[in-house]
């Protein structure tokens, strides 16, 4: 497998380093100095040794202590066991551990060794990290690390102190909030609460991507200007929360949070908004979800007083008949207002209402109910039945049974407003 990350890695400290110490007024000579011993110095064989003795001096982590309590790091039992999380995938869109392949690793300590973690760090062509090798013994790993100058098991023993791998027991921090999580009964797991920081700066390089982006830039301009832009290119988060890590000295937090100047962004987290719905499209049936008691009580108390009366001339006649029209018009205006709502709340997966009403209701429907009439001779029947049962139900006189006649008189109201239904 190539070494070429790494040779790369050498060749560009080791030209930031004459960069620095070569000055203007040097003459040739001891410029010349200085190339030969940069050419010592970055060697692999003097070079890692001296990083494997100073890697212990930070810690290699996905989720910092420092995070969570800027004093966490240290204490009567040593440092905190430092969190390397290896999620499995789960492509569910969620910024999440495991679904995020650009989240950066982050370290926490002495910032003069940041040069070994950011050589550990490297991300080779098979995918994996220089301290991943390390870790796994690959054969590159083996090729790197058989030096001359020092051992292989002492050079991979200072490297993997950079992610706590030697390490027995797990060191948690008094500081660190705890959660008591149950397992079974009687028995739980003590949980500390951890921040994955790459994740948290993932989502801050999205987001500054989104807003400030050279496509966001001009998209935001024509907007400003009224011109015409396609919608993916325009994008704004508001309610966007800036939380500081460390203060005056994010350097103190972690790498990570030190490269990103201690800033960060929380989303807005807040129940959604649930707006009341004056008008519910029914699921099982319109009469009895749409049409409640107390939309036709006075109607239906109407009826009663004329129906129920001992005596029957034309004007009890017209009567009931004038009722028979206030209920119809009643279920058309009810009707008109649940069909204005069928695009957004009807869901075919989920209703139970019959064939006919969903033809007499949805607007999806509305070619089968201009060119069929089967659904509403139906429609018509059930009407009539429906207030055939709200009279007998609501009488004041028990056990009043309407028959055939009425029945007829009823459907008769109905038919008229046919069209109206339709």
């Amino acid at each position: 497998m190539s070494l070429s990350t790494i040779e790369a890695f050498f060749h560009e400290r080791k030209e930031a380093w004459l960069k620095q110490k070569i000055k203007k007024s040097m003459d040739e000579e001891t410029v010349q100095r200085l190339h030969e011993e940069a050419e010592e110095k970055f060697l692999p064989e003097h070079w890692l040794p001296d990083a494997a003795r100073r890697a212990g001096q930070m810690s290699m982590a996905t989720h910092p202590c420092t995070f969570s309590h800027p004093s966490s790091r240290k204490n009567k039992n040593g440092d905190v066991t430092p969190v390397i999380c290896d999620a499995p995938a789960a492509p569910d869109g969620f910024l999440r551990c495991g679904n995020v392949k650009s989240a950066q690793t982050d370290a926490l300590g002495n910032a003069a060794v940041l040069d070994v973690h950011k050589f550990l760090d490297l991300l080779l062509d098979d995918g994996k990290k220089v301290i991943e090798h390390i870790r796994d013994e690959s054969p590159l790993a083996r090729k790197l690390l058989d030096i001359a100058t020092e051992s292989y098991e002492n050079l991979r023993d200072g490297f993997l102190a950079m992610i706590g791998a030697g390490e027995s027991e797990t060191v948690t921090s008094s500081k660190i909030k705890q959660v008591y999580f149950p397992i079974a009964r009687r028995e739980y797991h003590l949980l500390s609460i951890l921040t994955n920081s790459g994740i948290v700066f993932e989502l801050k390089e999205r987001i500054d991507h989104l807003r400030y982006s050279d496509e966001a830039k001009a998209a935001r301009e024509a907007r400003k200007k009224s011109e015409c832009i396609e919608p993916p290119h325009y994008k704004e988060l508001f309610e966007l929360t800036v939380i500081g890590y460390g203060g005056t000295k994010p350097q103190n937090i972690s790498v990570l949070n030190n490269r990103y100047g201690g800033k960060a962004y929380l989303l807005a987290s807040l129940p959604p908004k649930i707006e009341r719905r004056k008008i519910r499209f029914p699921k099982k049936d319109f009469f009895t979800e749409s049409l409640p008691y107390r939309k036709v009580r006075d109607i239906l108390k109407s009826l009663d007083a004329i129906i129920t009366t001992d005596y029957n001339n034309v004007d009890i006649r017209r009567g009931r008949k004038y009722r028979y029209e206030q209920l119809m018009d009643l279920i058309i205006t009810q009707m008109m207002r649940v069909r204005s709502v069928s695009f957004e709340q009807y869901r075919e997966e989920d209703s139970r209402l019959p064939e006919y009403q969903k033809i007499w209701l949805c607007e999806q429907y509305k070619k089968q109910r201009e060119t069929q009439d089967t659904w509403l001779d139906e429609l018509i029947d059930r009407i009539s039945r429906w207030i055939l049962h709200q009279i007998e139900s609501n009488t004041k006189r028990k056990g009043l049974k309407l028959g055939p006649a009425e029945l007829a008189d009823i459907r008769e109201s109905v038919e008229a407003s046919k069209e109206a239904l339709r």
